[in-house]
């Protein structure tokens, strides 16, 4: 069965299946995850199976909401699917609206409720390697930084959030 996300069509939000919405560029919702720990932060590389962005650096986890769940109940199952993180109760941060090609005739036109989960060296992680090929902890300046020389290593969501939205998105954490 077809996975089926929210999308705006003709300025109503209605269940659309999600290759549909990349192929055609179609607006929907997605959430995106950012697991701290202090001024560092969690990144993700992408299984090589993945259907687009396969083998880029992203952050910590990414997805769409189901049709009809909500963004923070999305954003603790990620955690748990991709990650195999449990217990970390994501605080939402901000909402950004971003379009980009990223490739195989994709286009993400996405509005993304951006949430932060604070860890700590009890976490534990166990990446599921349908998802994930490897993880790596960074400090968010030393991220941007890379992120800025080396655009070609991450995900285009990844190359927005920090390049436009870097403050709004760490602004609380990185004041502290």
């Amino acid at each position: 069965m077809a996975e089926m996300i929210p999308a705006w069509v003709h300025g109503a939000l209605v269940p659309v299946e999600k290759m549909e919405a990349h192929l055609k560029g179609i607006k929907h919702k997605a959430v995106s995850v950012f697991v701290l720990d202090g001024d560092r932060v969690l990144i993700q590389r992408r299984a090589a199976g993945k259907y687009h962005s396969a083998g880029l650096w992203a952050n910590s986890c990414c997805t769409h909401p189901a049709w009809g769940e909500k963004s923070a109940d999305c954003a603790v199952r990620r955690l748990r699917e991709e990650l195999g993180i449990s217990g970390l109760y994501p605080a939402f941060a901000d909402r950004i609206e971003y379009r980009a090609d990223v490739g195989e005739g994709m286009v993400e036109h996405e509005v993304v409720d951006i949430f932060l989960a604070y860890a700590g060296p009890e976490t534990e992680v166990s990446p599921n390697p349908d998802e994930v090929s490897d993880l790596r902890w960074v400090g968010v300046y030393d991220l941007a930084a890379d992120v800025a020389r080396h655009p070609e290593h991450y995900t285009k969501w990844l190359e927005i959030y920090l390049s436009r939205h870097m403050d709004r998105i760490f602004g609380a954490v990185l004041r502290r």
